[in-house]
C-alpha cells in the first residue's frame, strides 16, 4: 500500500499562512519509530513554488522542503511538518524555526513548558457562525456564550470535540477545551514540555482544525478582532514556565523578569502578531497594547500571574498580549530572550 506523506509549511505572507501538498511513495522508501510513525530524517527534500508564496521570484521560483517532524493521520497517511530551506541548505529568510533552534540548547537546559490557548472563530463564507451574513439583527449582547450549552449559545460543537480527539490521536497534547466570549468562538490549550514541539504542534493543530472544518463546507478564523464592536477578539495566551521558575522561584526573582518584561514590551508586541492592535484596546479582557501591567489573577492585564503563582512566587506565568494569528516561533523565542536577560 503506498504511503501518503502531506508536505505542509508556512508562507511568507507577514501574518504566515499554512500551505500543503501531497507525495505518494513506495514504503520501501521510509523508515519507522517503535511508535510506528515516521522517522522524518529519512523522508525525502521536496520543493515548490516560492513566487507563489511570497517566498521566491518567478524566474528563480524553487524553495525546498526539509521534513522535521511527522504526525500519523491515518494508517497509511502522515502530516509532515516542514522548514523552508534556500536550494543550498540555508534556511529560508521566512523560516523562524531555525531562529528558534539557535536557542534550543538555552531552553532544553531551562526545562521550558509551554501551554498555547488558542482562539479562533469558526466561520461560513467568512462569516462566524451565528452570525448574519447580511446586514441585520446580530446575535444577543456576550455574555450566555463563554463556556456555553445549547444551541442559541454555541455553534460547532461536534466539529471542535472531533478536532480534539483528532489530535489527541495524533500525538498532540491538547489539554482542554471551551466555547468562548462570543458565539461561534472557541479555544483550545495546547500543551508541551519542550519548546520545539510545543510550537510544532500548535501549527499542526491549527492545521488539522482548518483541514477538517473544510469537510464541513467551513473555515477558521485566527485574526484577532473578526467582530468590530462590544465583542471579545482572539487571542493565544501564552503560559510558560521554567524549571527554576516551578521549583525555586521566589518574589524578586519574579519582580525581576517582569520588569525584564516591561522593559522589552515593545520588542514583544512587534512579534505577538498583525493587527493586534484591534484586539489589545484596554476592553475585552485586555491591556492597551501601547501600555505594560501585571496583576495576580488580572485578566485585564499584560501578563497575568496565577493565584497559584503568586501564592508561594513558584510557578508559571501568562502572556496575554500574543494574538490569535501569531506565530508561535516568535513568541517563544522573544520570551526565552527575555527570561535570559533576567537571569543575568
Amino acid at each position: 500500500m503506498s504511503v501518503l506523506l502531506e508536505y505542509v509549511w508556512l508562507d511568507g505572507y507577514t501574518t504566515s499562512n499554512l500551505r500543503s501538498k501531497v507525495k505518494v511513495i513506495n514504503p520501501q522508501e521510509v523508515s519507522y519509530t517503535e511508535d510506528n510513525n515516521l522517522k522524518f530524517e529519512t523522508l525525502p527534500i521536496w520543493n515548490f513554488d516560492g513566487s507563489s508564496t511570497r517566498q521566491a521570484p518567478g524566474d528563480n521560483s524553487e524553495c525546498m522542503l526539509a521534513p522535521v517532524r511527522s504526525y500519523k493521520w491515518d494508517q497509511n497517511h502522515y502530516i509532515i511538518l516542514c522548514e523552508v530551506m534556500n536550494p543550498d541548505g540555508t534556511p529560508h529568510s521566512t523560516n523562524t524555526r531555525a531562529e528558534l533552534i539557535k536557542l534550543k540548547d538555552n531552553s532544553s537546559k531551562a526545562k521550558y513548558w509551554w501551554g498555547f490557548e488558542q482562539e479562533y472563530f469558526i466561520t461560513q463564507n467568512l462569516t462566524p457562525l451565528g452570525f448574519p451574513t447580511t446586514l441585520g439583527d446580530f446575535p444577543r449582547p456576550q455574555g450566555p456564550y463563554y463556556c456555553g450549552v445549547g444551541g442559541n449559545q454555541v455553534k460547532g460543537r461536534a466539529f471542535v470535540e472531533a478536532h480534539l480527539k483528532k489530535c489527541l490521536q495524533m500525538g498532540i497534547e491538547l489539554t482542554g477545551l471551551n466555547a468562548e466570549v462570543a458565539i461561534g468562538q472557541w479555544e483550545y490549550q495546547c500543551f508541551a514540555r519542550d519548546t520545539l514541539k510545543a510550537c510544532d504542534d500548535l501549527w499542526i493543530s491549527r492545521y488539522v482544525l482548518c483541514r477538517m472544518a473544510e469537510e464541513y463546507g467551513w473555515d477558521i478564523d485566527i485574526t484577532p478582532k473578526p467582530i468590530k464592536g462590544d465583542w471579545n477578539g482572539s487571542g493565544c495566551h501564552t503560559n510558560f514556565s521554567t524549571d527554576f521558575m516551578r521549583v525555586t522561584g521566589g518574589a524578586k526573582y519574579f519582580d525581576n523578569l517582569l520588569s525584564m518584561m516591561h522593559e522589552r514590551h515593545h520588542a514583544h508586541i512587534s512579534g505577538y502578531g498583525e493587527n493586534n492592535d484591534q484586539r489589545l484596546t484596554g476592553d475585552h479582557e485586555t491591556q492597551h497594547i501601547t501600555q505594560f501591567s501585571w496583576g495576580v489573577a488580572d485578566r485585564g492585564a499584560s501578563i497575568r500571574v496565577p493565584t497559584s503563582t503568586g501564592a508561594a512566587w513558584r510557578g508559571y506565568l501568562e502572556d496575554r498580549r500574543p494574538a490569535s494569528n501569531c506565530d508561535p516561533y516568535k513568541v517563544t523565542t522573544l520570551i526565552i530572550d527575555t527570561v535570559t536577560m533576567a537571569d543575568v
